[in-house]
């Protein structure tokens, strides 16, 4: 049996290179922008087993980035897709701690983002795994990703993703 990666399942639906965005200023290509995991529960201190313990500089410049992006993106009414760690009591995520359980403030946005939830362009997606990717995938076999990039057309994503500072 093969396993692919995340990002060769990715490629297999969607077509991927990796380049510098610009985002057009006319009614041109359609830009995307992905934020995963920018929640309490990783990025703000003492909110929970895996967040930070105290303040961390690259934790608040990439909490500063994305706000600076997500304006930029809904100004223009561009899509932004957000994927949230969510998970339910009982259920873990090894090798992790239980962390970012569903309805507690650990699996919300931080306090910078949280006017997302009332942006029209903003989807809001929940996931109970590492991988937003995989953890979009319905039981129909649809992938609420995919169908984001198919709906609006995307031709480039813009992704900022908390993983790489714990890596």
């Amino acid at each position: 049996m093969i396993i692919k990666s995340t990002a060769d399942l990715v490629k297999d639906e969607l077509p991927i290179e990796q380049e510098a965005m610009v985002i057009p200023e006319d009614g041109g290509a359609v830009s995307g922008l992905v934020l995963v995991d920018i929640i309490n529960g990783f990025c703000t201190v003492g909110a929970g087993n895996l967040a930070p313990t105290e303040p961390n500089t690259q934790i608040t410049e990439m909490i500063k980035e994305s706000e600076s992006m997500a304006r930029l993106f809904c100004e223009k009414k561009l899509p932004v897709m957000v994927f949230l760690d969510s998970h339910h009591p009982g259920k873990p995520e090894n090798p992790y701690p239980p962390h970012c359980l569903v309805g507690t403030p650990e699996s919300n946005l931080v306090p910078a983002l949280e006017w997302l939830d009332k942006e029209p362009n903003v989807t809001i997606r929940r996931k109970d795994c590492f991988d937003g990717f995989l953890g979009s995938i319905q039981e129909d076999g649809s992938n609420v990703f995919v169908d984001w990039v198919a709906k609006n057309a995307i031709t480039s994503v813009k992704i900022i993703d908390l993983s790489p500072l714990y890596e």
